[in-house]
């Protein structure tokens, strides 16, 4: 019986075992299944959350493009001229602070416009931004000679090099007061060393009193032509002008100006100064006279705007035909500014069209030196953008008399005028740029003229970095110098390529 017994027993061990395994084979089946579940979810989700991220990437790039052309069209300006100093960011307009904004939304970014925001708090607004580019200058198609009206022969420094060319880095913002504005800057040009005014450790300062009226005193450009109201850099050639633009215009001084808005569209800037060019003139070299003053009245009749600094080109893409009539205005009574007891000829703005400095020594080749003279000059410009395309152009008329001289002068006045025309085209929206350009002066001592070709890429979709690449016939330059492609007396072609860094 305990026999039999215990072979029913495990008997029935036996069987629950046997009806066990398939119940076990069984929960491992469906485990394994939920495991490959769970990792396909898994797995997708991490897709989904990469597309997401590559989707936010896309957002914020949007983003900034949107908020770069709005503040277009709210014409906050670009850094200003490499030239002499960045004043242009120092005189933009700018929203006031939002002191509810995340701390990450209010510093340490970079804004168009003001470049890095380095410090943002309720006592001040710190931002950095700079201009430099990197050029190769060829020079090699120009006449290696030139002769002025006069008959004097000089020969021209042939360059054929690279130069990490210009350099400004600029401090400013606000202080106490977000209508109490500051602009530090320092600025040099590798080309220039030895030269006077090679580096400017300078600046201005200034308030926002409203709309229609903004105070500043410092270091600034006279708003003598359209190229020198504030425009830098948003220009199509790279950090160089006309030959007809170089030859007019008025230059950076110290003083006191003021700006604003009178109307919709319609906006000015007035300034009284030291003198044409104070560059590389010091205090005691100046006249006992404040008696440089220029004023401009500008006008955008269709859509009250016209790109970031009313610049030139439409690499905004206007979808709307904007417009601009301008008129610039400037007088000024120079002196020869040469340190008592000697004849240091410095200033080198006023020139007759062959090239010759004015208060060079014995200009006119009789025996007599220009001690002072008054300069007028009167500019009118105008141009248009619309869907990538843009034309350009500005008439010169300039007289300079009143001389005061060491001996007699075969003339009492010089009278000259000319103009330029540049047009350009976006072949590729936010991308690539071509561009034509043509200047001509009329004067008593000559006509020279020139004319451009060139393209600007812009690799990252960005004005802030691109290559330009340019060619330049000349026609008996009466300007130049060596921070500029052109020579004076220069004749033939020169060509230059530029990669250009501007934020």
């Amino acid at each position: 019986m305990e026999l039999k017994s215990g072979f029913l027993t495990g008997s029935v061990v036996a069987g629950f075992l046997m009806l066990a395994v398939p119940g076990v084979s069984h929960s491992q089946t469906t485990n394994q299944v939920q495991q490959e579940a769970i990792l396909k979810e898994l797995q997708a989700l991490r897709e989904e959350r990469e597309a997401f991220l590559r989707q936010m990437e896309a957002f914020d790039q949007r983003i900034d493009q949107l908020e770069s052309q709005l503040r277009s069209t709210q014409q906050v300006q670009q850094p200003a001229d490499a030239e002499v100093a960045a004043m242009d960011g120092a005189e933009a307009i700018e929203p006031p602070v939002d002191e509810d904004r995340p701390e990450s939304e209010t510093w340490g970014r970079y804004e168009p416009g003001k470049g890095l925001v380095l410090a943002r708090t309720p006592m001040g607004e710190v931002d950095f931004s700079a201009f430099t580019y990197a050029r190769y200058l060829n020079q090699h198609g120009l006449e290696d000679t030139y002769t002025d009206s006069f008959g004097r022969e000089s020969a021209i420094d042939i360059r054929d090099d690279v130069q990490f060319q210009k350099l400004t880095m600029n401090f400013k913002g606000w202080l106490f007061d977000p209508d109490f504005r500051y602009l530090f800057y320092t600025w040099t040009s590798n080309t220039s060393q030895g030269d006077p005014a090679q580096v400017v450790v300078a600046g201005n300062l200034g308030y926002q009193f409203n709309d229609a009226f903004n105070l500043y005193a410092g270091i600034g450009a006279l708003p003598s032509t359209r190229s020198t109201n504030y425009t830098f850099p948003n220009w199509l050639k790279n950090d160089h002008r006309t030959i007809a633009d170089e030859y007019f215009r008025g230059s950076y001084t110290s003083g006191i100006w003021a700006n604003g808005t009178l109307a919709e569209g319609l906006k000015y800037r007035t300034m009284l100064g030291n003198n044409l060019s104070q560059l590389g003139v010091n205090a005691s070299q100046l006249d006992d006279q404040f008696n440089t003053f220029s004023t401009a009245l500008w006008w955008m009749p269709t859509t009250g705007e016209y790109g970031p600094g009313e610049g030139l080109g439409d690499y905004e893409w206007h979808e709307d035909l904007a417009t601009l009539v301008g008129i610039h205005y400037t007088h000024s009574r120079e002196d020869a500014q040469g340190q008592p007891g000697t004849e240091g000829f410095e200033n080198s703005q006023i020139r007759l069209s062959d090239g010759t400095r004015i208060f060079s020594e014995d200009p006119f080749g009789v025996g007599s030196n220009i001690r002072k003279a008054t300069y007028d000059m009167i500019a009118i410009n105008g141009g248009f953008k619309y869907q990538g395309w843009s034309l350009e152009g500005e008439a010169y008329y300039r007289t300079v008399d009143d001389f005061l001289a060491t001996g007699p002068l075969p003339i009492d006045e010089i009278s000259d005028y000319g103009y330029q025309l540049q047009g350009s085209v976006m072949l590729i929206p936010t991308e690539l740029q071509a561009y034509l350009g043509y200047s001509k002066i009329y004067g008593d001592n000559g006509e020279p003229w020139d004319v451009s070709l060139g393209m600007n890429w812009y690799p990252f979709k960005r004005k802030e970095m691109h290559l330009n690449v340019q060619g330049l016939y000349l026609e008996d330059s009466p300007v130049g110098y060596s921070s500029v492609p052109f020579a004076v007396g220069g004749n033939g072609w020169v060509f230059t390529t530029d990669l250009i860094v501007s934020f």
